[in-house]
């Protein structure tokens, strides 16, 4: 959970944020190397006097002409990996479908025989001491820990975007349309995401709550739904 005073990213809670979050660091540490000797640079041409080997040196040319050809190369590896990391779905332990009403979201647990709810936000009027204004929902998803999750996401209306920060997910839900994505929740705990495009009068609230149990809570909970 992100907090007021908070300047980097959630703590990750699967593999793919973990990326993510280390690409982001990498690519940092690039454009800090890049603005430190650009700086470096300004700093040597106003404080020395230009000659004429400088300005007319090929060996330069030929360095400012590779090494940001190497620094594109260093920064698109990565990325195309992570990419290719977010599309793979290898064999998920449970199926789970987000349908986007306005303004709400439906839940259909697809491996199990009539689990299905709706999830609506908790006014503040009626929201428990402790629990987060505009986050809260009146039935979570409860996922297994540590095991392959697919989420097939679509609308029913306009668009939807079901994201979840702390997981590295984003996926559009568009009416008419079945996009999917996959991740794996790393620890136990409660992840909060939101709708993160506008999509009418009551955009924001509409959030998504995703509770991670270990599999033994996970199959006691969709039992007492499923009797």
């Amino acid at each position: 959970m992100a907090n007021h005073s908070q300047f980097g990213f959630q703590d990750a809670s699967s593999p793919i944020m973990e990326e993510l979050v280390e690409f982001h660091d990498h690519a940092l540490m690039v454009a800090l190397a890049i603005c430190s000797l650009v700086l470096y640079l300004l700093t040597l041409m106003l404080m020395e006097k230009l000659s004429s080997n400088t300005v007319d040196a090929q060996e330069v040319e030929l360095i400012w002409t590779i090494l940001p050809a190497i620094v594109l190369v260093l920064l698109a590896l990565p990325s195309l990996q992570i990419l290719y990391m977010m599309d793979e779905i290898d064999e998920p332990d449970l199926t789970l479908k987000a349908i986007g009403h306005q303004w709400y979201w439906t839940y259909e647990y697809t491996d199990f025989k009539d689990l299905s709810f709706d999830s609506y936000m908790v006014p503040t009027t009626e929201l428990p001491l402790g629990h987060f204004r505009l986050l809260e929902v009146d039935h979570r998803v409860v996922i297994p820990m540590e095991s392959p999750i697919r989420i097939i996401v679509t609308a029913d209306d306009v668009l939807h975007p079901w994201a979840i920060p702390t997981l590295g997910v984003k996926t559009d839900a568009i009416p008419g349309r079945l996009n999917q994505t996959s991740f794996i929740t790393t620890r136990p705990g409660i992840f909060y995401g939101q709708c993160s495009e506008i999509c009418g009068a009551n955009h924001s609230f509409m959030p998504i709550v995703i509770e991670s149990t270990p599999l033994n809570f996970f199959e006691a909970w969709s039992s007492s739904l499923s009797s």
